[in-house]
């Protein structure tokens, strides 16, 4: 983006551009006000020249190797220098590894962000993904100099006026580009002023008269990406028992399914979800994720796995890759917070449709947001109560900001005061995403052996994975894993080895548990349902569960019902957050839950 802030005024300064063709006359005079002189020739193209300010890659650039910070005239001089001084002729990279304009954008930004050392540079490989991903188009250094400097033994992209194309239609082609950055610098110009002063700004309406600018979209997806880079989180995630294990008896235990199938994992983070696909016999697994800090570590993965026969890692999003052939089988850990949290289920809905064929299988198939009264103790304490008195001191001003967010955290299930109700059941093979956002009547009914107050709502998921295509029955029970339960028992010694049979066992038909059992009217197996909780009475998980505090507790003792409407949208401030309403009254003890009483409403942000 071509912009820069200048002293208290935040002065923005945006490239000057204009339409050009080939019997364009800028050295006439015009009402622009642009000079020219008596002899120019009248079929030279007008430059940056002509504006009377220099060219971009000739103001002040810093080094790209030096700690120091050292800063030159140019981009030019930079270049001069890191030559000099490190070794490094990076045109001549450039060169070598026949770089298009792209391809150096995210080779210079590569270089600012990453820092790498020039030996690493000069090492670089024709099929680095360096050259190839688009984190790397996002300038580090904002107006870099480096950035505006091409080649000038490449006649099409030359900043410099000597070495302008001859040819007039790569000089049209030239311009047409120059035009096309022009404007979508001017879409991220007026988007930033818009974010500057507070106000959204819809691009929508930021047209040319040829044709329609695409549309702007805002940034937020580049923590959520950069964030599934880091070890830690996947770390998290695989720990966690309860989930990992889940999809491995789902995967490892329905070979009918995944033996010489194609399957698509979405969000491969690590890729332990195609690894067991793998084990359990596809024939092809394509692993897609857009964080590059993550996808060079699976492929390194599935190289020490001795499975690059069998998985494809793929860097990018679904919405954008190409895949050669439909799937069989769509495999996804795609669950946030509160279910819905981070938008991922949005991306795997688009991969259903583009990939999967119409007798594929999605897994998971279906999700169950679930809520219930409570009184998380301990979680009101650290969170409310605190403030009261810090060290003597009254701090309950700080309170405020508290109701405003939801709290991720566990609670134990004593503090549970009602059965669950299901506010939204998801079925991913039909859902659409804008039945994610939705409003829902509930009625919850206390379950205290005493008097007790109501201090939150809570909020958890149910997952289940159905071996085909059909729905869950409603009187499926989740299966919740306890304390000792010997789940990973059952799940690890069926991968041995690739494509070893896996052996099953018995369940109860209406359990979650289980894999599959045999139909002996049939006389084959009939499909059952694997599925975990993440809720209070199961071994916690690292979503945890959702609190929602509320301002006015309400007291209640068996019998007492609250009912109202459960409300959740995407953010329209981060549209992987959500925005949760909830209207809540209590009913008057008698028949019929009582006379309804006043209605109170809270918001929260989930984030």
């Amino acid at each position: 983006m071509s912009a820069a802030a200048s002293g208290s005024s935040n002065t923005v300064r945006l490239a000057p551009t204009q339409d050009l063709s080939p019997d364009d006359d800028p050295g006439s005079s015009t009402d622009e006000g642009l000079d020219s002189e008596p002899d120019e020739d009248p079929a030279q193209e007008a430059t940056w020249a002509d504006w009377g300010d220099p060219l971009p890659s000739q103001l002040p650039c810093a080094s790209l190797f030096s700690s120091e910070n050292v800063v030159l005239p140019d981009a030019k001089a930079a270049l001069a220098y890191d030559l000099e001084h490190f070794g490094v002729d990076l045109l001549g990279i450039r060169r070598q590894l026949g770089l298009d304009v792209l391809g150096w954008i995210r080779l210079v930004n590569w270089v600012r962000g990453k820092k790498p050392s020039p030996n690493e540079v000069l090492a670089l490989p024709r099929d680095s993904e360096v050259l190839t991903n688009d984190e790397y188009l996002k300038p580090v250094v904002e107006d870099d100099p480096l950035l505006q400097l091409q080649d000038e033994n490449d006649d099409d992209w030359s900043d410099d006026e000597a070495s302008a194309p001859t040819n007039p239609e790569k000089r049209i082609a030239a311009l047409e580009r120059q035009l096309a950055a022009a404007k979508q610098e001017l879409v991220e110009f007026r988007t930033m002023v818009g974010r500057r002063l507070g106000a959204e700004v819809d691009v929508a309406q930021l047209r040319t008269d040829d044709e329609p600018l695409a549309k702007q979209k805002r940034d937020d997806d580049s923590h959520y990406f950069d964030s599934y880079g880091e070890n830690d989180i996947h770390a998290v995630m695989l720990q966690d028992k309860v989930r990992t294990a889940s999809y491995a008896q789902f995967i490892l235990s329905n070979p009918s399914l995944f033996t010489d199938a194609t399957v698509l994992d979405v969000g491969c983070g690590t890729s332990i979800l195609s690894l067991f696909a793998a084990r359990a016999g596809a024939k092809r697994v394509f692993a897609v994720d857009a964080s590059a800090g993550i996808v060079s570590r699976a492929k390194q993965i599935v190289k020490a796995n001795g499975l690059e026969g069998v998985i494809t890692v793929i860097e990018g999003k679904v919405e954008e890759i190409e895949l050669p052939t439909k799937v069989d089988v769509i495999i996804s850990e795609w669950m946030g917070y509160a279910l819905l949290y981070e938008s991922m289920l949005d991306s795997v809905l688009v991969a259903r449709d583009r990939f999967l064929t119409p007798t594929g299988v999605v897994a998971p198939s279906q999700a169950r947001m679930m809520l219930a009264l409570a009184d998380p103790l301990e979680t009101r304490k650290e969170r409310v109560d605190f403030w009261d008195d810090v060290y003597g001191f009254d701090l309950s001003a700080m309170k405020d900001a508290v109701w405003a967010d939801s709290i991720v955290d566990v609670i134990p299930p004593s503090a549970v005061l009602s059965r669950p109700v299901c506010v939204r059941d998801i079925y991913i093979p039909e859902v659409t995403p804008a039945q994610l956002s939705f409003s829902t009547h509930f009625e919850l009914v206390s379950t205290a052996d005493r008097r007790r107050k109501v201090t939150a709502f809570v909020l958890y998921f149910d997952t289940f994975f159905f071996p085909g295509q059909g729905k869950v029955d409603p009187e499926t029970e989740v299966k919740v894993v306890r304390e000792g339960d010997a789940l990973l028992a059952e799940v690890w010694p069926l991968g041995a080895g690739v494509g070893r049979p896996v052996p099953t066992r018995r369940a109860s038909s209406k359990s979650g548990g289980g894999v599959l059992s045999p139909n002996p009217e049939e006389g084959m197996r009939a499909p059952s349902i694997t599925s975990f909780s993440t809720g209070p009475e199961s071994v916690p998980t690292h979503w945890k569960q959702t609190v929602f505090l509320l301002r006015e507790p309400v007291v209640v003792v068996e019998g007492t019902k609250i009912s109202g409407t459960f409300h959740c949208i995407k953010s329209s401030t981060n549209s992987r957050e959500l925005d949760v309403e909830i209207h809540y009254a209590v009913h008057a003890e008698g028949e019929d839950g009582g006379k309804k009483g006043e209605t109170l409403v809270q918001m929260y942000k989930v984030r």
